[in-house]
């Protein structure tokens, strides 16, 4: 099992990544969330600059965010900053689009996009808008092509599963996905001391919005497949009636605000320590070594561990203390 971290694009962020460096994490993903944090690029080149060993990557890139040929000199440069620890990750749009009111990207459309950029980064011309399309960079002005760069997708269900496996791609997810030689689980959550409570507030302010997430793609993509239903839910009703009282235009902003960093004020009013160790990777040590056996049973061959909450030094650390990978 590989342990690795994730971190949304925050001024922070790249440091963080050189401490997750130093303890032995496998790769850092960043976030491709532009209405809610920095630049996922910048962060990435900055973090190139402060590590030597970790992988880095995207995870992940929404198509329509950005043109494919401005994404793939992105990764030509990130490549060039940092040569054989890169890798890509490609997703139709979770927090990035809903948080905009807009919905997900089609399948279609990140197949393309994904055919597309593998094509440009090989060198080759490709028909894009109706026009051919290369890059056309010269000696000393990017690496070399082709630049071969591992792609995972961020899949949501069996269209972006069959997306991954037609272009024999790697998966990320919030919940484990079995049939993939490479499919990484993104997990929140924090390593209790011992006999510490759940109920406490460092506890709510470094899993609290690894719990709440779940709350939000319930709200946002009720249909999806394999997913808790709001109903269902500890406290689902009354998170969606708190939800309700915001006018509809801007339920959204109200829904992602804080997402995935800090748990907002619709999230605390229902969050209890036994629904975020429902919902997260929280526990005290042996506890989370015995769930990350349990996941790599289900096909999961990488954790992507973001840590939250006033302290992420401690958090990163005591997450790969508890892994085993420092």
């Amino acid at each position: 099992m590989d342990i690795s971290c994730a971190f949304p694009p925050v001024p922070d962020t790249p440091e963080h990544i050189a401490l997750a460096d130093r303890l032995g994490y496998r790769r850092a993903w960043v976030y491709d969330t532009p209405a809610l944090q920095l630049d996922v690029w910048m962060t990435l080149g900055r973090a190139a600059e402060l590590t030597r060993r970790i992988e880095l990557g995207p995870g992940v890139l929404i198509p329509s965010l950005r043109h494919v040929v401005v994404t793939a000199a992105a990764i030509a440069t990130l490549v060039d900053r940092a040569p054989g620890r890169v890798n890509v990750g490609i997703g139709s749009g979770f927090t990035g689009r809903l948080a905009m009111g807009q919905r997900p990207n089609s399948w279609d459309l990140v197949r393309q996009y994904a055919r597309q950029l593998t094509a440009l980064l090989a060198g080759e011309v490709v028909e894009i808008d109706g026009a051919a399309t290369q890059m056309l960079h010269g000696p000393g002005q990017a690496p070399k092509r082709p630049i071969r760069v591992p792609l995972v997708f961020g899949t949501g269900g069996p269209k972006g599963e069959a997306v991954a496996r037609e272009l024999g791609a790697g998966v990320i997810n919030s919940v484990p996905v079995a049939g993939f030689a490479w499919s990484a689980l993104l997990a929140f959550g924090t390593v209790l001391d011992p006999g510490e409570s759940p109920d406490s507030e460092r506890v709510m302010l470094a899993a609290g919005a690894g719990a709440a997430v779940v709350y939000h793609r319930a709200h946002d993509l009720p249909r999806a497949p394999g997913r808790p239903k709001l109903p269902d839910m500890p406290r689902g009703a009354e998170w969606s009636r708190a939800l309700e009282k915001i006018p509809e235009r801007e339920r959204h902003l109200h829904t992602h605000r804080g997402h995935l960093t800090y748990p907002n004020d619709v999230d605390r009013a229902v969050l209890t320590g036994e629904i975020v160790r429902r919902y997260t990777l929280t526990g005290e040590a042996d506890a989370l070594r015995e769930r990350i056996v349990q996941l790599g049973t289900r096909g999961v061959t990488e954790i992507a561990y973001q840590p939250a909450g006033p302290d992420i030094p401690r958090e990163l650390t005591a997450f790969a203390r508890m892994a085993g990978v420092t």
